[in-house]
């Protein structure tokens, strides 16, 4: 339900609040809108995300996270810790080949 290069950081980002599909495409760098697609509906399909649909004209169309999906913060809170704490720091550019 959660495999694959984008789930997890589009649930991440949804974890933050409800977003738009706009918003949900610029704060993935180099999803393309196929994938981003395709992700929203397998995660609406298993009952991970909410989206709906406003009669608007152009319509608007927002995304947020399920309750089942909400369960899975304190995993996030354990990833991102994780990567605190393993973080490297930059390389330093010396300017020599």
């Amino acid at each position: 339900m959660i495999s694959g290069r984008w789930k997890l950081e589009i649930l991440w980002h949804l974890n933050q609040g409800t977003h738009r599909f706009g918003e949900l495409k610029r704060a993935l760098p180099g999803i393309t809108q196929h994938m981003l697609t395709a992700q929203l509906r397998a995660l609406e399909k298993d009952g991970l995300i909410k989206r709906t649909i406003y009669a608007e004209v152009p319509p608007r169309v927002e995304y947020e996270i399920t309750p089942a999906a909400r369960r899975l913060r304190p995993i996030f809170v354990e990833i991102v810790k994780w990567a605190e704490e393993h973080e490297q720091p930059a390389p330093r550019d010396s300017g020599q080949p």
